[in-house]
């Protein structure tokens, strides 16, 4: 009897976007606004690479980054459920499907000492190049039409999910956290046995509202949480069963 948390990172782990977070590190906090309207819906991650290439311009290094992502806040109770995940492993599988980078996400757990609790982490890649500009690369390439160009969340935790069958492990239940919009469709590969937790108030809750008002509901359980703690209850409720 195993479990498997799929967690999204930006507003589900931390409570903020450690993309946008990372503009802190710019002059006087902000970006030009040619650069800020360069962005083209679908294509974030070429955005976010000249984002990158626009602080390294401005001599922004990689310690100063590494010192503002660190102090990115974790949302309510959120340290407290990775450290109970930890403590039950035998348990719980874990991985995080993100549309932000391996940088950054390595980053922030490190320095709450949280990235063990992960079996896998599914981002974009990211590095520093030889004159120390951070670099960033589409995680993979798909066909699905809803889902951004980089990243389709539901080919990797189907991809995730075929491997480990592979290897002789299947799940009980897959407990899906996100907030948003590129985490439906993952939530609707879910089936009857398994539970989605959007974060309340946020794009995929809407988003599953709206399906259930359009008669056609994703086929797992909802459950909605505003601090982690809440999910925490019902994994110790899972766990009891």
């Amino acid at each position: 009897m195993k479990f498997l948390l799929v967690f999204d990172f930006d507003h589900t782990i931390v409570d903020e976007n450690s993309d946008t977070w990372i503009v802190k590190c710019a002059p006087e906090n902000k970006l030009p606004n040619g650069l800020r309207n360069s962005y083209q819906p679908g294509h974030w991650t070429e955005y976010m690479g000249r984002v990158f290439v626009y602080l390294g311009d401005n001599g922004v290094k990689e310690e100063e980054m590494k010192r503002t992502m660190t102090t990115i806040p974790f949302t309510a109770g959120m340290v407290d459920l990775l450290g109970f995940i930890g403590e039950n492993k035998e348990l719980f599988d874990c991985i995080i499907v993100s549309d932000s980078n391996t940088v950054f996400i390595d980053w922030i757990l490190k320095a709450v000492g949280l990235h063990k609790v992960f079996d896998e982490v599914f981002t974009n890649p990211a590095a520093f190049s030889s004159t120390g500009y951070l670099t960033v690369q589409n995680f993979h390439s798909h066909h699905c039409a809803k889902c951004p160009k980089n990243l389709c969340k539901r080919k990797v935790l189907k991809e995730f999910l075929d491997k480990q069958l592979e290897r002789g492990v299947s799940y009980t239940q897959i407990v899906y956290i996100g907030d948003g919009g590129n985490d439906l469709c993952p939530v609707m590969f879910l089936k009857k046995d398994d539970i989605a937790m959007p974060r309340q108030g946020y794009t995929l809750e809407k988003k599953i509202s709206q399906l259930a008002q359009d008669l056609s509901p994703v086929e797992c359980s909802v459950l909605v949480w505003s601090s982690a703690t809440e999910i925490m209850s019902y994994l110790k409720v899972l766990i009891k069963e």
